[in-house]
């Protein structure tokens, strides 16, 4: 008899209605003109969180959009998993909050955990694990993130880059006699940290009035302490150096070739970076997802948009495998294999 197995069976994505076009950008920076963020980025807007409007907000729109749309009901959630690099407060737990306001049982778990681009691939694993354990039979897993509080005006490079928004996804125990979910290869390299970081807000250096003061980094560029910096060249590195080889370990782990995977959705970091995977990796463009357009690098949330992108699209069909890959801030990284059910989760 087949064993209780962990299956994505929906997903369902938001962003803010604020808009930061590529125009807007080129007029305010000069640096390149909107054809050439463009082509660079993949990005023409990206999505950008009102001031009062905070990663929690994000996450309960994409739930009630799964609650409206029928997938399930706040009453079917029994475990309640909240990926967020910028919570609404370091206590208590964002989870906390969206299992009060999204109105899901008290006898819910529910928890935050910390990762930026490989949250989602993380996420999955730990739904397996409480849902293929009986901990867990039907499980909430929200990511959400509004980097764009973090970046400062002035800072072209990451404000062409980043953008809002959050993804909802259901996972759920199923009778099947194949791995909907799994198997994983993660890694992790704290010595990249530096690169990709903001350093103030936290315990090891609390806000004050010095991280407040903003310096010159670079001609016309200012940062304070309390802004995203980011390496882009070291990350570009990073990227390029360790993805191959996280995708030819799950590769090795399924016992498959490149061939056999049916569908690509890596973290959506930017068009250069995709591009110069996509071909160092000899994928079939076809079989390669590119979703930036609209909404710009959502962080723990961009490969859950993108597979909601792709099925809308018919990209990816039922019983499809599709590998997904996410790597960046931390340095960390993961892949997994996963497989659609033989029918519509939209």
């Amino acid at each position: 008899m087949p064993r209780i197995r962990a299956q994505i069976t929906a997903i369902k994505s938001h962003v803010p209605d604020l808009e930061i076009g590529n125009e807007v950008l080129a007029a305010s920076h000069g640096k390149w003109d909107a054809e050439t963020i463009y082509e660079k980025t993949g990005i023409s807007v990206r999505r950008v969180s009102r001031d009062n409007e905070c990663a929690s907000d994000l996450g309960i729109a994409a739930a009630k959009k799964l609650f409206d749309n029928g997938d399930c009901s706040p009453g079917d959630i029994d475990f309640l998993l909240f990926c967020t690099q910028t919570p609404d407060y370091f206590l208590p737990a964002t989870a906390c909050l969206i299992q009060d306001r999204l109105g899901l049982r008290q006898n819910c778990g529910a928890l935050d955990f910390n990762l930026g681009c490989s949250g989602f691939v993380y996420g999955l694993a730990l739904a397996k694990g409480l849902i293929e354990t009986g901990s867990a039979t039907k499980l909430l897993l929200i990511t959400a993130d509004t980097y764009t509080k973090f970046l400062h005006p002035s800072d072209f490079g990451v404000r062409a880059v980043f953008g809002d928004g959050a993804a909802a996804t259901v996972i759920s125990g199923t009778n099947v006699d194949y791995e909907p979910i799994g198997p994983f290869v993660f890694g992790t390299d704290g010595t990249g940290a530096p690169q990709l970081i903001v350093p103030a807000g936290g315990m090891r250096m609390p806000p004050t009035q010095d991280t407040a003061k903003e310096s010159e980094v670079e001609p016309g560029v200012f940062r304070s302490a309390r802004n995203l910096y980011m390496n882009g060249p070291e990350i570009f590195y990073f990227t390029l150096k360790t993805v191959p080889n996280l995708v030819n370990g799950l590769l090795t782990k399924c016992g498959m070739k490149l061939d056999d995977v049916d569908y690509f959705v890596f973290h959506q970091a930017s068009r250069l970076v995709l591009d110069h995977l996509q071909k160092k990796m000899k994928i079939p463009e076809e079989k390669f997802s590119m979703n930036l357009e609209s909404c710009g690098n959502t962080v723990s949330s961009a490969i859950p948009m993108a597979l909601e992108a792709s099925l809308k699209k018919g990209s990816i069909r039922q019983g499809f495998k599709v590998m997904l890959v996410g790597f960046g801030v931390g340095y960390s990284w993961g892949a997994a294999m996963i497989q659609f059910p033989e029918k519509d989760i939209l």
